[in-house]
Protein backbone atom coordinates (compact mmCIF):
# COMPACT_ATOMS: atom_id res chain seq x y z
CA UNK A 1 0.00 0.00 0.00
CA UNK A 2 1.74 3.14 -1.21
CA UNK A 3 1.81 6.44 0.66
CA UNK A 4 -0.93 7.89 -1.58
CA UNK A 5 -3.40 5.07 -0.98
CA UNK A 6 -6.85 6.63 -0.69
CA UNK A 7 -6.08 9.55 -3.01
CA UNK A 8 -8.24 9.59 -6.13
CA UNK A 9 -7.14 11.29 -9.36
CA UNK A 10 -8.85 11.69 -12.73
CA UNK A 11 -6.42 12.08 -15.63
CA UNK A 12 -7.57 13.40 -18.98
CA UNK A 13 -5.39 11.46 -21.40
CA UNK A 14 -2.61 13.37 -23.09
CA UNK A 15 1.03 12.85 -24.00
CA UNK A 16 4.38 13.21 -22.25
CA UNK A 17 4.53 15.16 -19.01
CA UNK A 18 0.90 14.85 -17.84
CA UNK A 19 0.94 11.03 -18.14
CA UNK A 20 4.32 11.00 -16.39
CA UNK A 21 2.79 12.93 -13.50
CA UNK A 22 -0.11 10.49 -13.31
CA UNK A 23 2.30 7.55 -13.43
CA UNK A 24 4.27 8.93 -10.48
CA UNK A 25 1.12 9.36 -8.40
CA UNK A 26 -0.12 5.88 -9.31
CA UNK A 27 3.26 4.34 -8.45
CA UNK A 28 2.91 5.87 -5.00
CA UNK A 29 -0.50 4.28 -4.49
CA UNK A 30 -3.00 6.84 -5.76
CA UNK A 31 -6.08 5.50 -7.52
CA UNK A 32 -5.77 7.18 -10.89
CA UNK A 33 -8.31 6.79 -13.67
CA UNK A 34 -7.11 7.68 -17.17
CA UNK A 35 -9.91 9.00 -19.36
CA UNK A 36 -9.17 8.22 -23.00
CA UNK A 37 -11.33 9.32 -25.89
CA UNK A 38 -13.32 6.69 -27.76
CA UNK A 39 -11.32 7.52 -30.90
CA UNK A 40 -8.15 6.57 -29.04
CA UNK A 41 -9.80 3.33 -28.02
CA UNK A 42 -10.45 2.47 -31.66
CA UNK A 43 -6.83 3.19 -32.59
CA UNK A 44 -5.53 1.43 -29.49
CA UNK A 45 -7.00 -1.87 -30.64
CA UNK A 46 -4.33 -2.03 -33.34
CA UNK A 47 -1.24 -2.16 -31.13
CA UNK A 48 0.17 -3.74 -28.01
CA UNK A 49 0.26 -1.24 -25.10
CA UNK A 50 3.21 -2.91 -23.31
CA UNK A 51 5.59 -0.18 -24.38
CA UNK A 52 3.37 2.67 -23.20
CA UNK A 53 5.17 2.76 -19.87
CA UNK A 54 4.05 6.28 -18.98
CA UNK A 55 0.51 4.86 -18.90
CA UNK A 56 1.33 2.14 -16.40
CA UNK A 57 -0.36 1.73 -13.06
CA UNK A 58 -3.86 2.92 -13.85
CA UNK A 59 -7.00 1.76 -15.64
CA UNK A 60 -8.29 3.37 -18.83
CA UNK A 61 -11.87 4.43 -19.42
CA UNK A 62 -12.86 5.39 -22.99
CA UNK A 63 -15.44 8.18 -23.15
CA UNK A 64 -16.90 10.21 -26.03
CA UNK A 65 -16.27 13.74 -24.78
CA UNK A 66 -18.21 15.22 -27.71
CA UNK A 67 -21.47 14.14 -26.14
CA UNK A 68 -23.23 15.68 -23.11
CA UNK A 69 -23.57 12.19 -21.63
CA UNK A 70 -19.83 11.64 -21.99
CA UNK A 71 -19.02 14.92 -20.27
CA UNK A 72 -21.43 14.07 -17.48
CA UNK A 73 -19.80 10.65 -17.10
CA UNK A 74 -16.41 12.29 -16.57
CA UNK A 75 -17.91 14.86 -14.20
CA UNK A 76 -19.32 12.04 -12.07
CA UNK A 77 -15.79 10.65 -11.77
CA UNK A 78 -14.42 14.10 -10.94
CA UNK A 79 -17.12 14.53 -8.28
CA UNK A 80 -15.39 11.74 -6.33
CA UNK A 81 -11.80 12.75 -6.99
CA UNK A 82 -9.22 14.64 -4.99
CA UNK A 83 -7.53 15.94 -8.12
CA UNK A 84 -7.65 16.29 -11.88
CA UNK A 85 -4.67 16.24 -14.26
CA UNK A 86 -4.91 17.65 -17.77
CA UNK A 87 -2.32 18.73 -20.32
CA UNK A 88 -4.26 20.50 -23.06
CA UNK A 89 -3.79 23.99 -24.47
CA UNK A 90 -5.55 26.75 -22.52
CA UNK A 91 -9.29 26.76 -23.16
CA UNK A 92 -9.68 23.17 -24.35
CA UNK A 93 -11.13 21.86 -21.09
CA UNK A 94 -13.52 24.82 -20.93
CA UNK A 95 -14.76 24.10 -24.46
CA UNK A 96 -15.34 20.48 -23.49
CA UNK A 97 -17.44 21.59 -20.53
CA UNK A 98 -14.85 20.27 -18.08
CA UNK A 99 -13.12 23.49 -17.07
CA UNK A 100 -12.11 24.20 -13.49
CA UNK A 101 -15.07 26.49 -12.81
CA UNK A 102 -17.52 23.71 -13.66
CA UNK A 103 -15.58 21.02 -11.80
CA UNK A 104 -14.91 23.07 -8.66
CA UNK A 105 -18.56 24.10 -8.46
CA UNK A 106 -19.49 20.42 -8.27
CA UNK A 107 -16.52 19.39 -6.12
CA UNK A 108 -15.33 22.38 -4.04
CA UNK A 109 -12.34 20.48 -2.60
CA UNK A 110 -10.99 19.50 -6.01
CA UNK A 111 -7.38 20.29 -6.99
CA UNK A 112 -7.36 20.99 -10.73
CA UNK A 113 -3.85 20.46 -12.14
CA UNK A 114 -3.19 22.10 -15.51
CA UNK A 115 -0.02 21.24 -17.45
CA UNK A 116 1.10 23.42 -20.35
CA UNK A 117 4.41 24.48 -21.85
CA UNK A 118 3.92 28.24 -21.71
CA UNK A 119 1.31 28.56 -18.94
CA UNK A 120 -2.37 29.45 -19.00
CA UNK A 121 -1.75 33.07 -20.05
CA UNK A 122 0.91 35.22 -21.67
CA UNK A 123 1.87 36.06 -25.27
CA UNK A 124 2.83 32.45 -26.08
CA UNK A 125 0.09 30.68 -24.11
CA UNK A 126 -1.79 29.41 -27.15
CA UNK A 127 1.24 28.64 -29.34
CA UNK A 128 2.38 25.09 -30.03
CA UNK A 129 5.67 24.09 -28.48
CA UNK A 130 7.81 21.29 -27.14
CA UNK A 131 10.41 20.80 -24.42
CA UNK A 132 13.23 22.20 -26.56
CA UNK A 133 11.31 25.47 -26.96
CA UNK A 134 10.33 25.77 -23.30
CA UNK A 135 13.88 25.36 -22.04
CA UNK A 136 15.12 27.79 -24.68
CA UNK A 137 13.39 30.87 -23.30
CA UNK A 138 14.47 30.38 -19.68
CA UNK A 139 18.22 29.98 -20.26
CA UNK A 140 18.62 26.24 -19.78
CA UNK A 141 19.31 25.17 -23.35
CA UNK A 142 21.83 27.95 -23.94
CA UNK A 143 23.82 26.78 -20.92
CA UNK A 144 24.16 23.14 -22.02
CA UNK A 145 26.84 22.14 -24.52
CA UNK A 146 30.48 22.62 -25.44
CA UNK A 147 32.18 25.98 -25.62
CA UNK A 148 33.01 25.60 -29.30
CA UNK A 149 29.67 24.14 -30.41
CA UNK A 150 25.93 24.73 -30.39
CA UNK A 151 23.67 24.00 -27.42
CA UNK A 152 23.12 20.29 -26.80
CA UNK A 153 19.56 19.00 -26.48
CA UNK A 154 19.28 17.22 -23.07
CA UNK A 155 16.60 14.79 -24.31
CA UNK A 156 13.23 16.17 -23.16
CA UNK A 157 14.09 15.75 -19.51
CA UNK A 158 14.40 19.36 -18.36
CA UNK A 159 11.12 20.83 -19.59
CA UNK A 160 8.66 17.96 -20.03
CA UNK A 161 9.60 15.73 -17.14
CA UNK A 162 11.68 17.83 -14.74
CA UNK A 163 9.95 21.18 -15.07
CA UNK A 164 6.60 19.69 -16.00
CA UNK A 165 5.69 16.28 -14.59
CA UNK A 166 7.58 16.60 -11.31
CA UNK A 167 6.35 20.12 -10.59
CA UNK A 168 2.74 19.21 -11.36
CA UNK A 169 2.96 16.15 -9.12
CA UNK A 170 4.36 18.30 -6.31
CA UNK A 171 1.71 20.94 -6.92
CA UNK A 172 -1.18 18.49 -6.96
CA UNK A 173 -0.04 16.85 -3.73
CA UNK A 174 0.50 20.21 -2.03
CA UNK A 175 -2.94 21.30 -3.19
CA UNK A 176 -4.58 18.15 -1.82
CA UNK A 177 -2.87 18.58 1.55
CA UNK A 178 -4.07 22.20 1.73
CA UNK A 179 -7.60 21.29 0.57
CA UNK A 180 -7.91 18.71 3.34
CA UNK A 181 -7.12 21.46 5.83
CA UNK A 182 -9.16 24.28 4.33
CA UNK A 183 -11.95 22.39 2.61
CA UNK A 184 -11.29 24.44 -0.52
CA UNK A 185 -9.82 23.30 -3.79
CA UNK A 186 -7.94 25.37 -6.36
CA UNK A 187 -6.43 25.39 -9.83
CA UNK A 188 -2.74 24.80 -10.47
CA UNK A 189 -1.16 26.53 -13.47
CA UNK A 190 1.95 24.42 -14.12
CA UNK A 191 4.04 25.89 -16.92
CA UNK A 192 7.02 23.85 -18.05
CA UNK A 193 8.93 27.06 -18.68
CA UNK A 194 8.60 28.05 -15.03
CA UNK A 195 9.33 24.59 -13.69
CA UNK A 196 12.49 24.48 -15.80
CA UNK A 197 13.39 27.99 -14.64
CA UNK A 198 12.98 26.81 -11.05
CA UNK A 199 15.39 23.96 -11.77
CA UNK A 200 17.87 26.63 -12.92
CA UNK A 201 17.74 28.52 -9.59
CA UNK A 202 21.31 27.65 -8.61
CA UNK A 203 22.68 28.97 -11.88
CA UNK A 204 20.72 32.20 -11.65
CA UNK A 205 22.10 32.52 -8.12
CA UNK A 206 25.64 32.04 -9.42
CA UNK A 207 24.98 34.66 -12.10
CA UNK A 208 23.76 37.11 -9.45
CA UNK A 209 26.90 36.44 -7.42
CA UNK A 210 29.10 37.05 -10.45
CA UNK A 211 30.41 33.49 -10.54
CA UNK A 212 28.65 32.21 -13.66
CA UNK A 213 30.20 32.69 -17.07
CA UNK A 214 27.42 32.89 -19.66
CA UNK A 215 29.81 31.59 -22.30
CA UNK A 216 28.66 27.97 -22.62
CA UNK A 217 31.16 25.31 -21.53
CA UNK A 218 33.20 27.69 -19.40
CA UNK A 219 32.10 26.84 -15.86
CA UNK A 220 33.02 24.14 -13.33
CA UNK A 221 29.85 22.06 -13.80
CA UNK A 222 28.90 22.66 -17.44
CA UNK A 223 31.70 20.60 -18.96
CA UNK A 224 34.09 23.52 -19.09
CA UNK A 225 36.42 22.16 -16.44
CA UNK A 226 38.65 19.10 -16.63
CA UNK A 227 37.36 17.70 -13.34
CA UNK A 228 33.61 17.67 -14.12
CA UNK A 229 33.26 16.25 -17.60
CA UNK A 230 33.18 13.18 -19.83
CA UNK A 231 36.27 11.45 -21.25
CA UNK A 232 36.56 8.96 -24.07
CA UNK A 233 38.37 5.71 -23.33
CA UNK A 234 40.61 3.44 -25.38
CA UNK A 235 37.70 1.32 -26.61
CA UNK A 236 35.64 4.28 -27.84
CA UNK A 237 33.40 4.33 -24.78
CA UNK A 238 33.08 7.06 -22.15
CA UNK A 239 33.40 7.72 -18.44
CA UNK A 240 32.17 10.63 -16.32
CA UNK A 241 34.15 12.42 -13.65
CA UNK A 242 32.84 14.90 -11.06
CA UNK A 243 35.79 15.60 -8.76
CA UNK A 244 34.74 19.06 -7.57
CA UNK A 245 35.75 19.01 -3.92
CA UNK A 246 39.45 19.24 -3.08
CA UNK A 247 39.77 15.83 -1.44
CA UNK A 248 37.96 14.16 -4.33
CA UNK A 249 40.14 16.01 -6.83
CA UNK A 250 43.26 14.86 -4.99
CA UNK A 251 42.15 11.26 -5.35
CA UNK A 252 41.38 11.90 -9.02
CA UNK A 253 44.95 13.07 -9.52
CA UNK A 254 46.31 10.05 -7.71
CA UNK A 255 44.31 7.46 -9.63
CA UNK A 256 45.17 8.99 -12.99
CA UNK A 257 48.85 9.18 -12.15
CA UNK A 258 48.89 12.98 -12.15
CA UNK A 259 50.47 15.01 -9.37
CA UNK A 260 51.38 18.53 -8.34
CA UNK A 261 54.58 18.36 -10.34
CA UNK A 262 52.43 18.23 -13.47
CA UNK A 263 51.04 21.63 -12.58
CA UNK A 264 47.56 20.20 -11.97
CA UNK A 265 47.16 21.20 -8.34
CA UNK A 266 45.68 24.57 -9.28
CA UNK A 267 42.25 23.10 -9.85
CA UNK A 268 40.22 26.27 -10.34
CA UNK A 269 42.66 28.21 -12.52
CA UNK A 270 40.41 28.68 -15.56
CA UNK A 271 43.35 29.63 -17.75
CA UNK A 272 44.89 26.20 -17.24
CA UNK A 273 41.72 24.21 -17.90
CA UNK A 274 42.30 23.66 -21.64
CA UNK A 275 45.79 22.26 -21.02
CA UNK A 276 44.61 20.14 -18.10
CA UNK A 277 41.73 18.80 -20.13
CA UNK A 278 44.02 17.75 -22.95
CA UNK A 279 46.37 15.97 -20.53
CA UNK A 280 43.51 14.05 -18.97
CA UNK A 281 42.08 13.27 -22.38
CA UNK A 282 45.32 11.53 -23.30
CA UNK A 283 45.42 9.68 -19.98
CA UNK A 284 41.89 8.29 -20.34
CA UNK A 285 42.56 7.18 -23.90
CA UNK A 286 45.24 4.89 -22.50
CA UNK A 287 42.79 2.41 -20.93
CA UNK A 288 39.41 0.89 -21.72
CA UNK A 289 36.25 1.88 -19.92
CA UNK A 290 36.26 -1.35 -17.92
CA UNK A 291 39.87 -0.84 -16.91
CA UNK A 292 39.03 2.63 -15.59
CA UNK A 293 36.06 1.15 -13.75
CA UNK A 294 38.41 -1.27 -12.00
CA UNK A 295 40.63 1.62 -10.95
CA UNK A 296 38.01 4.21 -9.98
CA UNK A 297 34.51 2.84 -9.51
CA UNK A 298 33.42 2.92 -5.88
CA UNK A 299 36.16 5.39 -4.91
CA UNK A 300 35.78 9.03 -3.88
CA UNK A 301 36.84 10.28 -7.30
CA UNK A 302 33.14 10.75 -8.14
CA UNK A 303 33.33 8.49 -11.14
CA UNK A 304 30.94 6.41 -13.23
CA UNK A 305 30.96 4.69 -16.60
CA UNK A 306 28.65 6.22 -19.22
CA UNK A 307 26.21 3.40 -19.92
CA UNK A 308 23.54 2.89 -22.55
CA UNK A 309 20.05 1.70 -21.58
CA UNK A 310 20.83 -2.02 -21.83
CA UNK A 311 24.07 -1.64 -19.84
CA UNK A 312 22.31 0.45 -17.21
CA UNK A 313 19.79 -2.28 -16.41
CA UNK A 314 22.65 -4.75 -15.90
CA UNK A 315 24.91 -2.56 -13.74
CA UNK A 316 25.57 -4.28 -10.37
CA UNK A 317 24.47 -1.27 -8.32
CA UNK A 318 21.16 -1.00 -10.16
CA UNK A 319 20.66 -4.75 -9.94
CA UNK A 320 21.35 -4.75 -6.18
CA UNK A 321 18.77 -2.03 -5.60
CA UNK A 322 16.26 -3.45 -8.12
CA UNK A 323 16.26 -0.05 -9.81
CA UNK A 324 14.66 -1.72 -12.82
CA UNK A 325 11.81 -4.22 -12.64
CA UNK A 326 10.10 -6.47 -15.15
CA UNK A 327 6.34 -6.09 -15.47
CA UNK A 328 4.38 -7.99 -18.11
CA UNK A 329 7.69 -8.96 -19.72
CA UNK A 330 8.97 -5.37 -20.04
CA UNK A 331 11.97 -4.10 -18.09
CA UNK A 332 11.39 -0.56 -16.84
CA UNK A 333 12.44 1.88 -14.11
CA UNK A 334 11.06 0.97 -10.70
CA UNK A 335 8.93 3.46 -8.75
CA UNK A 336 10.88 6.23 -7.07
CA UNK A 337 11.48 7.44 -4.42
CA UNK A 338 11.61 4.56 -1.93
CA UNK A 339 9.41 4.43 1.20
CA UNK A 340 10.38 1.99 3.95
CA UNK A 341 6.86 1.40 5.30
CA UNK A 342 4.31 2.38 2.63
CA UNK A 343 6.11 0.90 -0.33
CA UNK A 344 5.41 2.12 -3.85
CA UNK A 345 4.75 -0.39 -6.60
CA UNK A 346 3.59 -0.56 -10.20
CA UNK A 347 -0.09 -1.33 -9.82
CA UNK A 348 -0.61 -2.73 -13.32
CA UNK A 349 0.90 -2.73 -16.82
CA UNK A 350 -0.36 -0.15 -19.34
CA UNK A 351 -3.89 -0.66 -20.58
CA UNK A 352 -5.32 -0.55 -24.06
CA UNK A 353 -7.38 2.67 -24.20
CA UNK A 354 -10.80 1.69 -22.86
CA UNK A 355 -9.69 -1.70 -21.57
CA UNK A 356 -11.00 -1.06 -18.06
CA UNK A 357 -14.12 0.99 -18.80
CA UNK A 358 -16.82 -1.21 -17.30
CA UNK A 359 -14.86 -2.36 -14.26
CA UNK A 360 -13.70 1.14 -13.40
CA UNK A 361 -17.07 2.82 -13.80
CA UNK A 362 -18.57 0.15 -11.55
CA UNK A 363 -15.86 0.74 -8.93
CA UNK A 364 -16.64 4.46 -9.03
CA UNK A 365 -20.36 4.00 -8.38
CA UNK A 366 -22.01 3.51 -11.77
CA UNK A 367 -24.72 0.86 -11.82
CA UNK A 368 -24.72 -2.02 -14.25
CA UNK A 369 -27.77 -0.58 -15.99
CA UNK A 370 -26.07 2.81 -16.37
CA UNK A 371 -22.92 1.27 -17.81
CA UNK A 372 -24.93 -0.83 -20.24
CA UNK A 373 -26.92 2.20 -21.41
CA UNK A 374 -23.76 4.26 -21.90
CA UNK A 375 -22.18 1.48 -23.95
CA UNK A 376 -25.23 0.99 -26.12
CA UNK A 377 -25.39 4.74 -26.80
CA UNK A 378 -21.71 4.78 -27.78
CA UNK A 379 -20.86 7.20 -24.95
CA UNK A 380 -18.28 4.82 -23.50
CA UNK A 381 -16.34 2.00 -25.11
CA UNK A 382 -15.03 -1.25 -23.64
CA UNK A 383 -11.90 -2.49 -25.40
CA UNK A 384 -10.05 -5.78 -25.27
CA UNK A 385 -6.28 -6.32 -25.23
CA UNK A 386 -4.83 -7.76 -28.45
Amino acid sequence: MGPLTGVRIVELAGIGPAPMCAMLLADMGAEVVRVDRTEAADLGMKRDPKGDLLNRGRPSVAVDLKTPEGVETVLRLIDQADGVIEGFRPGVMERLGLGPDVCLKRNPKLVFGRMTGWGQYGPLAHAAGHDINYISIIGALDAIGPKDGPPVVPLNLVGDFGGGALYLAMGVLAGIIEARQSGKGQTIDCAMTEGAASLMTMFYAMKAAGSWNQSRGSNPVDGGSHFYTVYETKDGKYVSVGSIEGKFYAEFLEKTGMNKANGLAEQFDHLKWPDMRERFRQVFLGKTRDEWCTIMEGSDVCFAPVLNLDESMAHPHNVARASFVKVDGVMQPAPAPRFDRTKSEIQKPPSVPGEDTEKTLAAWGFSGAEISALRQAGVVKQNQRI
